[in-house]
């Protein structure tokens, strides 16, 4: 049974505010960490995991491991695995590629369109979903993070 601890909503109004939250929960993230990340194209789910790989210490450029479904990282303070579920087709795939060893290994898992897997996603994580709004501004984002175990 899922129960939320806590949700916290952060209202974002440009890119660099996006990043910086990022670094701060890159700085903030344990070992073993799972973060689930939601949101349409274009909404900055990359600028907030760029900022998440430098929060870590991560310097080498972060993008979206679309075609290659996970991309790992192991320059910063623990391992850094980006996941883009986005084009999987059938739930089989993550088997093939081995995803228990990074959801339960010792590094920070972070999963694009987590909400495409969600019957595979380990019952502690942390979801963050990322919504516009166009009629706060272009670049306003409301960010929810929401605690689940």
């Amino acid at each position: 049974m899922n129960s939320e601890k806590n949700t916290t909503v952060i209202e974002s109004f440009s890119a660099e505010e996006t990043h910086a939250l990022g670094m701060k929960m890159g700085q903030e993230a344990q070992p073993g960490d799972v973060y689930t990340l939601v949101g349409d194209l274009g909404v900055g789910k990359t600028v907030l995991t760029q900022g998440i790989a430098e929060g870590l210490g991560i310097e080498e450029a972060i993008c979206s491991p679309t075609f290659t479904i996970v991309q790992v990282y192991e320059e910063g303070r623990m391992p850094f695995y980006h996941f883009d579920v986005y084009r999987i087709g059938d739930i089989e795939e993550m088997d093939e590629i081995g995803y228990e060893d990074y959801f339960y290994g010792e590094g920070l898992t972070m999963i694009e369109w987590a909400n495409l897997i969600k019957e595979i996603l380990p019952e502690k994580r942390k979801e963050i979903t990322i919504e516009k709004d166009l009629e706060k501004g272009f670049d306003y984002r409301k960010i929810t993070i929401k605690e689940v175990s």
